[in-house]
């Protein structure tokens, strides 16, 4: 399993998730997103949910990423929370599994989720917000981190823009990261594998076109609301 990381240097992985109110959220409509990402040149695919790992992973030759997001009533954490659920994307076919490493109340440890994903043979990516919580993953045997919940954290970041500011703290610290999160623009991808990133992530801005919509709708909107502007053509 070593090799995927290897064969993931500078490369471009794409995140195919929907929420559930989202007319993409269909299993089948995961996997069409999946291999048309393969086919525009993603070399790996970010997956949520255990079945959605398993048909995809039947569905493409690129590696998967695999998560879950469930809620706990006494946690915030949210992504992959549990040993069990470590377990079962592995067994799904999930060849990195991606976990919650925040510092955040938790209903498991850090390294008893890595433990398991271990166990099974995957690689454990663990998601931070900042770089002490990517020191501490990394203690407790991540294989590497991804910057994925930088703003989604109280204590981290809040700002629109990739958190190039933590990508720079990690490579000069020598943890290996993946850029993920608030990646927009193809200059924003290549500022973050030029930062250090082992690979990139992108999501919304591909996969979404809900959020991408919005972004143009409120574009288009706030124009109309200048007081500059006449509607004229110029």
């Amino acid at each position: 399993m070593t090799h995927i990381l290897k064969d993931l240097q500078g490369e471009l992985v794409v995140s195919c998730q929907a929420a559930e109110e989202s007319p993409l959220h269909p299993t089948e409509i995961i996997v069409a997103l999946a291999r048309a990402a393969q086919m525009g040149g993603a070399k790996a695919v970010r997956i949520e949910g255990v079945h959605n790992v398993a048909a995809v992973r039947s569905a493409v030759t690129v590696p998967v990423i695999g998560i879950t997001k469930i809620s706990h009533p006494d946690s915030d954490v949210y992504i992959t929370p549990t040993v069990s659920d470590a377990q079962k994307l592995s067994h799904a076919g999930a060849d990195i599994v991606a976990f919650d490493a925040t510092l955040r109340q938790r209903p498991f440890s850090a390294a008893d989720i890595i433990a398991e994903i271990h166990l099974a043979g995957k690689i454990a990516m663990a998601d931070i917000s900042t770089l002490e919580e990517a020191r501490q993953a990394m203690a407790s045997g991540a294989d590497f981190v991804g910057t994925t919940l930088s703003g989604y954290t109280p204590y981290s970041p809040q700002v629109e823009d990739p958190d190039f500011g933590l990508m720079r703290d990690l490579a000069a610290a020598r943890i290996p990261f993946a850029a993920e999160g608030r990646i927009w623009e193809p200059s924003q991808a290549r500022l973050a594998l030029e930062y250090g990133a082992t690979f990139v992530v992108v999501g919304s801005a591909i996969t979404r076109p809900d959020v991408i919509t919005r972004r143009f709708a409120d574009a288009v909107a706030a124009l109309r609301l200048d007081p500059e502007y006449n509607g004229e053509m110029k």
